[in-house]
């Protein structure tokens, strides 16, 4: 009899079988934790396509890959997007429309250097009108090496970007762990 009277105390109800309540405990998360929760698996990057990377990573919508189906799509607009993809050569005259449109993002933002001319000046490394890599810029969050880089080279930084947390958030604009 010890045993049925223990298994009385632990017997919790449903939340079916549980008594009605207000509408108000009902309400238990924030909007921002709803929105970041459905942020949490695509990314919607905006492009910034500067050279032969930017072909690249036109294959990644193609249907070999098919980006889409991974959550991937493509914004035209930078107030849409949450990560940035810099493709190809910068050079100094194309340094303050990165920073632009890097602004334009919403917080929290990420940046995806793509290629060896993004990452520190590729090829035309030693040129005098070329930015030695984009984190002279804007801050940048994942590095994809290569000249050019393959579509999965790129799609595996975008997993990357996921799966490192890149999507937590913890409050209105600030980035978690």
């Amino acid at each position: 009899m010890p045993l049925a009277r223990q298994l009385q105390r632990q017997h919790a109800p449903l939340p079916s079988q549980d008594i009605k309540k207000g509408a108000a405990e009902y309400a238990l998360t924030t909007m921002d934790e709803l929105a970041n929760w459905a942020r949490q698996g695509s990314l919607w990057p905006v492009t910034f396509a500067l050279a032969c990377c930017g072909i690249e990573m036109m294959h990644t919508s193609m249907p070999r890959y098919d980006q889409d189906r991974l959550g991937i799509i493509f914004r035209a607009s930078p107030r849409q997007a949450d990560v940035m993809i810099v493709a190809g050569t910068l050079t100094n005259k194309m340094a303050p429309a990165l920073r632009q449109v890097y602004d334009q993002m919403p917080d929290p933002k990420w940046v995806i250097s793509m290629g060896s001319c993004a990452n520190g000046g590729g090829y035309y490394h030693y040129s005098y009108s070329v930015v030695r890599g984009c984190d002279r810029i804007v801050p940048v969050d994942i590095y994809v090496p290569g000249c050019p880089p393959t579509a999965e080279a790129l799609l595996y930084g975008a997993e990357k970007a996921t799966n490192n947390g890149m999507k937590i958030v913890t409050g209105r604009g600030v980035p978690g762990n």
